[in-house]
């Protein structure tokens, strides 16, 4: 397996990890020891600690950027690309999505905290636009 694709598997790691350490632990601690309803938790109405809904958007900011990371690590695998610039560029997007996510979860949303969780994201985009050039430059050399 190539560092892309071990950084796609820690990537899809992190999002379960995430949904379980704060939203599965928030219901699942209300219904086990509260006698809260299972069916008490609405996603179409706001509830709960604001730690707990901060870790829902954390999470599905993970489930919005995955299948963006997924579709980029299938093209340079099924392209055969296989270089430092490549794995470090995977390393670096994981690294700045575990760091984006426990910006978000452990901290008050202030302006400042906001500005440090949108540059992790950036990075992120930059990443994922160099990836797409790296992809698109290799396929457009190589003799078909």
């Amino acid at each position: 397996m190539t560092i892309p694709m071990w950084m796609l598997l820690g990537f899809s790691t992190w999002t379960l990890l995430l949904l379980m350490a704060t939203v599965g632990v928030y219901r699942w601690v209300r219904i086990l020891f509260s006698a809260v309803p299972i069916a008490s938790f609405r996603s179409d109405q706001p509830e709960g600690e604001d730690w707990y809904w901060r870790g829902a958007r954390a999470h599905a900011n993970c489930v919005e950027n995955l299948p963006v990371f997924a579709a980029i690590v299938a093209v340079i695998s099924a392209l055969g690309i296989d270089s430092p610039a490549v794995s470090c560029l995977s390393i670096i997007i994981l690294v700045t999505r575990v760091c984006q996510s426990l910006v978000h979860v452990c901290h008050v949303q202030t302006n400042r905290f906001v500005a440090v969780r949108f540059t992790f994201y950036f990075v992120q985009l930059v990443c994922f636009l160099a990836l797409m050039v790296i992809a698109a430059w290799y396929a457009a050399s190589s003799p078909t």
